[in-house]
């Protein structure tokens, strides 16, 4: 049992890790499923870059997408803005506001890099955007002191359909993968070092010590946890009562609730101040005083809903 909780306890700890591995593994799977199945190079200077292009980006573009559409940073941040636009720049700070902006999308571009990087060394992909080009640049790279049928026939060299000596279009084929695992290395080693150097600036920025920070990571993700499990119960208690009072016909039991005020204020992204040493905006609100908190008496009358909602019950 002991050697059972060792194992479970480091798998925990290395989530994001085992994550990320998880989903470069299903980007690897993704790309060789379009590779053999969906994807028909159609060999033609007019359809082939465009065919190519789509299929090297347009998956990490619906990836990205995908992203940023279950950043819950991102919908924090987001939601209300439009009647409310203090929201995105609380307390006036707009830089503040576009830091956690571009740490969401590089947190959402994890998924799109690793499916280029992905599609650029297998090289199908490329190979058939490049060889529809009809640059000049592009056509003298790959058929310099060549004869005019080598630009004639490039675009079919992908398809292994031109009318070039097999050699010459085996040397055209690996020339045009060559090329593309050389952008898929650079891609991957860019992202890499960007990847430390970011790590490097946050962290020397930091206003905690690295064990602190440490526990600091820890405690949001035991409380997000801990909310999604009492929520969860709540909501049910909640709707249970409701239930209750609608079948049993009686007036339902008093239930006490938080108010709009109250998810506004623990709905915003904290920023970690020495001053005051919160962990979470949670934990912020909690700490001030029972005015601030919104959990206030409920009145002995029962005749008006709204007033009921807006001091803290539920009703």
């Amino acid at each position: 049992m002991d050697n059972f909780q060792t194992v479970l306890s480091f798998f925990m700890n290395q989530k994001a890790t085992i994550g990320y591995s998880f989903m470069a593994l299903l980007t690897i799977g993704g790309e060789r499923i379009f590779s053999m199945v969906s994807f028909q190079c159609p060999c033609n200077h007019d359809q082939n870059f465009a065919y190519g292009l789509t299929f090297l980006l347009g998956p990490g573009l619906v990836l990205l997408v995908l992203g940023l559409f279950f950043s819950s940073r991102l919908w924090r941040l987001y939601t209300g803005c439009c009647l409310n636009p203090v929201k995105l720049c609380p307390g006036g700070n707009c830089f503040t506001c576009l830091k956690v902006f571009v740490k969401i999308f590089f947190g959402a571009c994890v998924a799109p890099i690793m499916w280029l990087c992905v599609a650029l060394l297998n090289g199908t992909f490329y190979e058939c955007a490049v060889s529809g080009l009809d640059n000049n640049l592009v056509l003298d790279m790959f058929c310099k002191n060549r004869t005019l049928m080598c630009r004639e026939e490039l675009a079919r060299v992908p398809c292994s359909k031109s009318k070039l000596p097999s050699d010459l279009n085996m040397e055209l084929l690996l020339m045009f993968r060559a090329q593309s695992q050389i952008l898929g290395w650079c891609i991957i080693i860019i992202s890499a070092v960007l990847g430390l150097l970011g790590t490097c600036y946050t962290n020397c920025r930091s206003k905690v010590s690295y064990l602190q920070l440490t526990f600091w990571k820890r405690y949001v993700e035991k409380e997000k946890e801990q909310f999604d499990t009492f929520s969860m119960e709540y909501a049910s208690k909640l709707a249970e009562r409701n239930l209750k009072s609608f079948f049993e016909n009686r007036e339902p039991e008093i239930f006490p609730f938080p108010n709009h005020k109250a998810w506004e204020e623990i709905s915003g992204l904290y920023t970690f101040s020495k001053s005051e040493q919160y962990y979470s905006t949670l934990q912020w609100f909690n700490s001030q005083t029972e005015e601030r908190r919104c959990f206030l008496h409920f009145p002995q009358s029962t005749d008006i809903y709204t007033e009921h909602h807006s001091e803290g019950y539920y009703q």
